[in-house]
């Protein structure tokens, strides 16, 4: 049985983009589009038996009617192509009040065939053409969902999220018990599980987050643990794969080294032992670059333009299409020298660029402990010669003669 795994698609991305305009859409969107396209391509290709979506179609819980056909119009391809999908509930996918509907409810209030939508924990057992295979979905939760007022009172952050940490890890071990041992298993999850490197997602988290450990989720009655929400693919255990999808396309520069794409997922029947073999791979996509390019400009520096230029040179061959961002640190002495049209002409290739300067400024001298407004004329002059290292002798007679023209500016008649 061959499963694809892919997560976090939010469409409705839109930062760093202009419009197409073949299209008129947000060429944002578009790259998102062709990441999803990848994925559907290669279900296809390789004749998959089973697309695993583990949470987050759209950036806002209220996607605009483009973005849900577009979305709408991938998911047709697989399940016209009689390729089952399950997709499970992410924090963005939820409404922002009980009784409306998620996101992607309409593919199941429209029964749309080989489309199952899981908005709560829940075992699904889903035929494929390889035969049935059992999941259980564990969507993101709210807090009310899972601990009532009562149950909540007077308890602080902490012990809330321990609660919720016992309710999930309950619901995972009763839906566990009720599995079919003749069926592969699947654990699907939009969750935050403790140990997992995090990006540009706890910028994007809508609400407080409950964590669960890696202990609670890797439960041996499953062949693989499928998980959504963060956006750093990786492998948080191997025996039995807990596993983060990441998201398919770079949301900003938190993620500009972050290589982005799906899982492709083999279950075999065992063998010998008659436990299950499986395997698991990544697969990336082609994705739109970020490029941070680093630039400090000398306090001696005639051209700072022409130093600039040299840096983004040595960056030619990254610049096409890409989302640039340039940081320039350069002395506020040089910031009327930087002519940001000759390097605005440069980046011309860029998808997009954004120019950032720190100016640095000269900070006023301290003395000591204190600065000049804290300090006594007499204070200040110490000071100054113990920074300056002038022998004690000599030290003494010129804190003499600057004590008496200290005095005798006092005393001038004004």
């Amino acid at each position: 049985m061959k499963i694809l795994h892919f997560a976090d698609l939010h469409l409705g991305v839109e930062s760093y983009g202009r419009i197409d305009p073949a299209t008129g859409l947000s060429t944002r969107l578009l790259d998102f589009l062709s990441a999803l396209d990848q994925v559907v391509d290669y279900a296809l290709e390789n004749k998959v038996d089973l697309v695993l979506f583990c949470g987050d179609a759209y950036k806002s819980r209220e996607p605009s009617q483009t973005q849900q056909r577009e979305f709408a119009r991938r998911i047709r391809r697989l399940s016209s192509s009689n390729i089952p999908i399950f997709l499970l509930i992410g924090n963005h996918d939820l409404p922002n009040s009980i009784g409306r509907a998620t996101t992607t409810e309409i593919f199941d209030t429209l029964a749309v065939q080989n489309v199952y939508v899981s908005n709560r924990p829940d075992i699904y057992r889903i035929p494929t053409s390889s035969g049935t295979i059992q999941i259980i979905s564990l969507p993101w939760l709210r807090r009310s969902a899972l601990l009532s007022k009562e149950e909540t009172k007077n308890l602080d952050f902490e012990q809330i999220n321990q609660g919720l940490q016992q309710v999930l890890t309950n619901i995972i071990a009763d839906c566990s018990s009720k599995l079919d041992p003749r069926l592969p298993s699947i654990l699907a999850a939009h969750v935050w599980v403790s140990g997992a490197q995090v990006g540009s997602e706890r910028l994007m988290t809508i609400g407080q987050e409950h964590v669960l450990l890696v202990s609670n989720v890797a439960n041996p009655a499953f062949e693989y643990i499928a998980l959504g929400h963060i956006h750093k693919h990786q492998v948080l255990s191997q025996n039995p794969p807990v596993v983060y999808a990441g998201s398919l396309e770079r949301l900003d520069f938190s993620e500009e080294e972050d290589e982005k794409g799906f899982y492709v997922v083999e279950i075999e029947p065992g063998k010998e032992t008659g436990k299950r073999q499986v395997s698991f791979d990544f697969h990336p996509v082609t994705g739109r670059r970020f490029l941070t390019v680093n630039i400090g400009v000398d306090s001696q520096d005639t051209d700072p333009t022409l130093t600039v230029l040299k840096a983004i040179a040595e960056q030619s061959k990254n610049i096409s299409d890409a989302i640039i961002r340039l940081n320039i640190s350069l002395p506020a002495e040089h910031e009327g020298l930087l002519r940001d049209n000759d390097i605005g002409s440069v980046l011309a290739e860029a998808h997009y660029f954004a120019i950032a300067k720190d100016i640095r400024r000269e900070t006023r001298l301290r003395l000591g402990k204190w600065t000049a407004e804290e300090i006594t004329p007499r204070e200040a002059l110490k000071a100054y010669l113990e920074s300056k290292k002038v022998p004690p002798e000599r030290a003494k007679i010129l804190l003499q003669y600057g004590e008496k023209l200290i005095q005798g500016q006092r005393t001038e008649p004004g």
